[in-house]
């Protein structure tokens, strides 16, 4: 499929002018073929007003037509072919099997929803008969269900061009929720987006839907991302990205004259606690395990383990020994932008910089496009004292803090911020007190796991991909699984209504 460079406004193509926007080869830095344009705000305005017209009958469709709607656009992804998955690879330096699999998580994503609007449960509908008899006032009848919020501005990802992008979960749950889309593409992969947004586009029209349901926008810069979460007529932004970009959104958002949720995915380093009875009885395998999970994607990843939180003792050498000998055969791996490369780089030089920390491990050198797997330690009480050893570094790096004892193990993570997840290993001998510290981890993160590692999102109906601040804007949602469409609801209640004024699905019968 050739590419056009064309924005998507509605049902149509439409050249941007607002800045050009070339495709990087991630692995050489050199401009891909193709020149996108960036959008202008005239063109957010047209967008915006498109989504604002279509949401009236767009809410309101039928759960089958809206749930065949999510089937077509997966099945347009997949019809795409082998291009989508080239282009992806070009865009982001990722291997072939991992945008495979990343497009069939994308694709599943969106039966996964078509399945939940089908079974309907979503809308939470309730009933409360009313009582004209009861004293010493009538009893009210009372009937309620979730409305979506409202026209819903995405924001694409650069670690996941597909599963978080223009069709991603974001995306995905928002349609579902029956809220029309402006997706604004990120600018490392605007190749990758167009093809997905064209697959979306295809399915709006081939349903039969409102103009609006959907829109594509590009951005040389900011601006428009900015006056897309600005504009009155978007109702809530889902966002996966950086805190400082994360932050920059909510501001804007709270600033409105009708301030918006944005559901911001931002920053975790996602701690793995090391208990002493799994590390005695096998802390070289947890540390060759945990090399693989830290590296893998480059270790960009949202979930990558971070942080290693441990005893000192014979144990933790074992883990250390492992896990720096398994590091050392870790050839360096094309990270995803040359921007995101340095970032890392910057990263590790920091922490081998500082005063209180100390490397034990690294990885193959590789080009400048690439980056090298770091492994560092550094005492609790230094960690402590410096918060910024909290910091995410995104990619291959890891940071063990060992630990005096059981009683400061607790002390670090109660000086931990938000995460995403937290992993424990642990042994029967670890049971007791990993019991101790649950009550605490369950304020820390919004997914617990035993005996393994954080990364591995898998799509279900009861995973939980958020956390508390600064892991994500609001740690009470997920934006993976479908509880992720509760993000773009909102109840309302209808007191004392006549049958036929009542929405459909609170009629009887």
């Amino acid at each position: 499929m050739d590419l056009t460079g064309n924005l998507l406004i509605g049902n149509s193509a439409v050249p941007g002018s607002g800045g050009e926007i070339f495709g990087i080869d991630a692995a050489t830095g050199a401009a891909l073929p193709g020149r996108f344009a960036g959008a202008t705000k005239a063109d957010v305005d047209r967008a915006a007003a498109l989504a604002w017209a279509a949401f009236p009958a767009y809410r309101e469709t039928a759960l089958e037509a809206r749930a065949a709607f999510l089937e077509a656009i997966a099945e347009n992804i997949l019809a795409i072919g082998d291009s989508l998955i080239e282009r992806a690879m070009a865009e982001t330096g990722l291997p072939r099997g991992r945008l495979e699999g990343e497009r069939m998580r994308t694709v599943n994503q969106l039966r996964l929803f078509a399945k939940e609007v089908r079974e309907g449960r979503f809308q939470e509908l309730r009933f409360d008969a009313g009582d004209p008899e009861r004293k010493p006032v009538p009893k009210p009848d009372l009937k309620l269900r979730n409305l979506a919020l409202g026209p819903v501005a995405v924001f694409g990802a650069s670690n996941f061009p597909l599963a978080f992008s223009v069709a991603g979960g974001d995306t995905a749950s928002a349609l579902a929720a029956g809220c029309p889309v402006v997706v604004k593409a990120h600018s490392a992969h605007p190749g990758t987006s167009e093809l997905v947004g064209i697959a979306v586009q295809k399915a709006v029209m081939s349903s039969g839907l409102p103009e609006g349901t959907f829109s594509l926008l590009f951005d040389a810069g900011y601006e428009i991302g900015q006056a897309l979460v600005a504009d009155a007529r978007i109702r809530a932004v889902g966002f996966t990205g950086s805190r400082r970009g994360g932050l920059a959104l909510m501001d804007i958002a709270a600033k409105r004259k009708q301030p918006i949720p944005v559901y911001a995915e931002m920053s975790a380093i996602n701690p793995v606690i090391l208990f002493p009875g799994a590390l005695a009885k096998r802390g070289a395998d947890i540390g060759r395990a945990f090399a693989g999970s830290l590296t893998l994607g480059a270790g960009q990843f949202c979930t990558n383990p971070g942080l290693i939180l441990a005893i000192a003792g014979e144990g933790l050498e074992a883990f250390k020994q492992a896990a720096a000998e398994a590091l050392k055969a870790v050839p360096a791996q094309t990270m995803l932008t040359p921007g995101i490369c340095k970032a890392y780089r910057e990263g590790v030089a920091k922490l081998m910089g500082h005063d209180t920390v100390k490397q034990i491990a690294a990885g193959q050198e590789g080009t400048d496009h690439q980056g090298s797997a770091a492994l560092f330690e550094v005492k609790a009480a230094d960690f402590i004292a410096h918060h910024e050893l909290q910091e995410e570094v995104f990619g291959a790096s890891g940071l063990i803090v060992a630990c005096q004892d059981l009683a400061e193990l607790h002390k670090v993570i109660g000086a931990l911020e938000g995460q995403l997840t937290v992993a424990l290993h642990i042994d029967a001998d670890d049971h007791a007190e990993a019991a101790k510290l649950l009550p605490e981890l369950e304020l820390l993160a919004g997914r617990l796991l035993v005996n393994g590692f954080g990364t591995g999102v898998e799509v279900s109906p009861a995973m939980v991909h958020g956390g508390p601040y600064p892991a994500t804007s609001d740690g009470r949602s997920t934006s993976v699984g479908t509880l992720a469409i509760e993000r773009f609801l909102r109840p309302v209640c209808y007191q004392d209504f006549p049958d036929a004024l009542l929405p459909q699905p609170l009629r009887k019968g």
